[in-house]
């Protein structure tokens, strides 16, 4: 085993501070990563913050981690020291079951977060608010050279939350998507819309963010504080992608779809939804949730996103500033990401 420096709460709701962890030594399919870049995503602050239930303590948040190989274990055969590499959101499963075997690694009961979880060995997992991490080759993803390092970090949870239910649910040429919320996930959620040839509307509670949701290629911008421009909305999305992380007016946005149309939920309000049923079956609409992608569907949009030139748009930060961070982040006071430059970390 070996140490690093990090950035932990020490216990849940406290400020994050400064501290050591120890890691792992690197065994024969593990990867060990110097990091460079760890995203703040909003769920590191919930998970602090007890809002998702309880946690080991203490703990290091962070599963949008950009780096660099600094070794690998003797039977690894897929990365080389000196290459830059990404770790998203969770660093293990089971490798067996159905849902492994479909790619869908994040639908194994057996899935351990890349913080917060139990691994294997019994130890609790540690984030990417540190100098180091050891990672199991199967959940280290390849960087295209064409992303900017900084920038395609929070591509690890953000970018892939947001693709994968755009890829499932049909996004592309003659398809309308309404994304709701322009935040650290519907920015991103816009971009990639905008790639896929949909023509992309932005949903937000007011005007103040118009300019760059027209400016990342969005085709409309609405305020959802207007009623008036909601009614004349009515019907017209075959796809909507609602990132709020608080509870979403679910009657009014669901009225938005055509007939048959699908909303996707990937925000994760602490409060239970309310529902009414004839939202539903009237229109044969779907609500549906997605969490993130696979393995092997990361590494696609991690390569869609070099084709396309999209990484997310970001505010480097230091890590002692984090807290300052968290609570930038609670009040919309970012555009659209924090990234933390760990380098300072190893």
């Amino acid at each position: 085993m070996f140490t690093t420096n990090a950035f932990a709460a020490p216990a849940e709701g406290a400020p994050l501070g400064a501290t050591t962890i120890t890691r792992r030594e690197v065994g024969p399919q593990d990867v060990l990563i110097d990091v460079a870049y760890c995203g703040i995503c909003h769920t590191d602050i919930h998970t602090v913050r007890g809002e998702w239930g309880p946690r080991p303590f203490p703990l290091v948040p962070g599963h949008e981690i950009i780096g660099t190989v600094a070794a690998v274990g003797a039977d690894v055969s897929r990365f080389s020291p000196g290459e830059r590499v990404g770790v998203g959101c969770m660093v293990r499963s089971c490798g067996e079951c159905g849902s492994c075997r479909a790619g869908q690694e994040q639908d194994c009961p057996a899935m351990v977060g890349t913080y917060g979880g139990i691994d294997a060995d019994g130890s609790v997992t540690q984030g990417g608010y540190a100098g180091k991490i050891v990672v199991g080759e199967d959940f280290v993803l390849r960087i295209p050279d064409a992303l900017d390092p900084a920038g395609a970090a929070p591509l690890l949870c953000a970018g892939i939350t947001v693709y994968s239910p755009l890829r499932r649910y049909g996004a592309g040429p003659g398809t309308k998507v309404a994304v709701v919320g322009l935040g650290g996930l519907g920015h991103i959620g816009v971009k990639l819309a905008v790639a896929m040839g949909a023509e992309v509307t932005v949903l937000s509670r007011t005007l103040k963010k118009s300019e760059d949701g027209l400016r990342m290629g969005a085709a409309h911008y609405h305020a959802t504080s207007d009623p008036r421009v909601l009614a004349g909305l009515a019907g017209q999305f075959d796809l909507m992608i609602s990132t709020l992380s608080a509870p979403p007016d679910l009657p009014t946005l669901l009225s938005l779809l055509a007939p048959g149309g699908t909303m996707v939920n990937v925000g994760i309000p602490p409060e239970p939804l309310a529902l009414p049923a004839f939202s539903l079956i009237m229109g044969r609409k779907t609500l549906a949730g997605s969490l993130f992608g696979g393995i092997a569907e990361t590494q696609e949009m991690l390569d869609f996103c070099a084709a396309h030139h999209i990484t997310a748009d970001i505010e480097v930060i230091a890590p002692d500033t984090v807290n300052t961070a968290y609570e930038r982040v609670l009040d919309s006071d970012v555009r659209y990401r924090f990234v933390i430059d760990t380098t300072t970390l190893s």
